[in-house]
């Protein structure tokens, strides 16, 4: 019976300031009374979001929840969703809060209207829409989350999933990893599918190409924690085996300043701990081996008199090698008679030399390590140069026990190291997961003592060559 009035209501946001005030007031307070007026009602409130005063647009936009009722509700986050372009800063929080309320109203209408717009919307709406999704989606109740709007996001998810930046991806994964029906074994199970997928590993690889070579790290890189002893890197280890390693040293990065050939070996040691059962398992470890022999060089040639022949001391990459033995290691424990009989006599006799001169170079370094850190602690451990220090004694650890495995007869494949670059778990922290899998390494046990040094005299590596080949670790977490 009001309708004239509730109409001159409408009107009113093509007033002056004061009544478009008051138009942003009213408008939603009586708009559930006048369901024959709800375009128009919602059209007009949409003109006052738009306003150019300031006040009147924060004053609609906080009463925009008002309208998300049955049918209008996706039309609402449809608008919410394109107003999160604003660069008001005070506008923007009440957008946000505004998509909040009616999130907690009816979850999959309002994902309705985000992913509308992120499918179809602008450019600086869709980035906004996404960083909405991975920041507040985790904030909402179980109740708000069920099963079924976790589902919804991950069949809408897909389908953005078919065109997006590297970036997005991140944060696509980072969305999906948050839900709670996709952190159990079928549901990791079924983002490493995602992740491979976006990966193309069907594909040729280009190491020539940077956004090839980019996107297969960043792919990686979010496939990673998912890996587990039920949750397998067979396709990654594989494909980094077959196409990645052999083409190791022509590989570009756009990122500067990245040493795209140690990350690479990095992620390569990660995933070889979850590798499953392998079809050309013999063949990849055979790639593995001859990569490991290209840092694993052989003694200089010493002249009549004991002196080195004039040949240049070679370089010990520790890191690079840290990473290919382990992988070698985790992915030889399949085929424990690799080194034995699967290759030659004189090919495996080199490979021992190799591995003893370079077990000869490694004792000096852990010694001038040892002696570098004594007695250091707290603050003295903080300092840039003590840092790599640090982490230069466990990697050049890591390889001593690594190497001791395999100098065994038959080699072993017992001992259990912590990769240098991840954290050491406390054993009561890794017990957590220990029924049904985990996401690093088991717990190290104490570091073996290297191979026993011979009678003759130990090799002892040019002075000075430590700090220029350690001081290019990284000792960060990736990813």
């Amino acid at each position: 019976q009001h309708k004239d009035a509730y109409q001159a209501i409408l009107d009113g946001v093509k007033g002056g300031a004061k009544e478009k005030r008051l138009a942003a007031q009213f408008i939603p307070k009586f708009f559930k009374h006048f369901p024959e007026l709800a375009d128009s009602a919602i059209n007009a409130q949409l003109d006052l979001c738009e306003d150019e005063d300031v006040s009147i647009r924060r004053q609609a936009i906080k009463e925009l929840p008002q309208f998300a009722t049955g049918d209008n509700l996706p039309r609402v986050a449809d608008i919410l969703t394109q107003l999160l372009q604003s660069d008001d800063s005070a506008e923007f929080n009440l957008v946000n809060n505004a998509l909040l309320s009616i999130f907690k109203m009816d979850a999959k209408g309002t994902l309705g209207g985000l992913f509308s717009q992120i499918l179809q919307g602008e450019d600086i709406v869709r980035e906004r829409a996404i960083k909405f999704l991975s920041t507040k989606l985790k904030t909402l109740p179980e109740e708000v989350m069920t099963k079924e709007v976790e589902e919804f996001i991950l069949t809408e998810s897909k389908k953005v999933l078919e065109d997006v930046t590297g970036e997005e991806f991140v944060l696509f994964m980072k969305i999906l990893s948050g839900l709670k029906s996709l952190q159990t074994v079928s549901g990791r199970q079924q983002l490493v599918e995602l992740v491979a997928e976006q990966a193309d590993l069907e594909q040729t690889f280009n190491p020539s190409d940077p956004d090839c070579v980019d996107r297969l790290l960043q792919c990686t890189r979010q496939a990673v924690p998912l890996f587990s002893k039920n949750v397998h890197s067979t396709k990654f280890v594989t494909y980094f085996c077959e196409h990645v390693l052999p083409n190791l040293s022509s590989l570009t990065t756009p990122v500067e300043g990245l040493d795209i050939q140690l990350e690479v070996l990095k992620l390569l040691a990660e995933m070889s701990s979850f590798c499953g059962d392998m079809e050309k398992l013999e063949s990849n470890l055979k790639k593995l081996f001859d990569k490991l022999l290209e840092y694993m060089p052989l003694p200089p040639e010493e002249a009549e008199n004991g002196e080195n022949a004039g040949n240049e001391e070679p370089k010990l990459q520790f890191s690079y090698v840290e990473c290919l033995l382990y992988s070698f290691h985790q992915l030889g424990r399949k085929l424990p008679d690799f080194l034995t009989a699967k290759l030659n006599a004189e090919k495996l006799k080199d490979f021992k030399i190799r591995l003893q001169y370079f077990a000869r170079g490694l004792q000096v370094y852990i010694r001038q390590l040892r002696l570098a850190l004594q007695g250091k602690t707290g603050e003295a451990l903080k300092t840039e140069e003590n840092k790599i220090k640090v982490v230069a004694l466990k990697i050049t650890n890591n390889i001593n026990v690594l190497i001791k495995d395999l100098f065994h007869i038959p080699p072993s494949y017992k001992s259990t190291v912590t990769l240098s670059w991840k954290p050491v778990q406390k054993a009561d922290a890794s017990q957590k997961r220990a029924s049904e899998d985990t996401t690093s390494s088991s717990p190290p046990k104490k570091p073996s003592a290297g191979p026993k040094r011979d009678a003759r005299q130990i090799y002892n590596p040019p002075s000075g060559k430590y700090s220029s080949n350690l001081g290019s670790f990284s000792y960060g977490k990736l990813g």
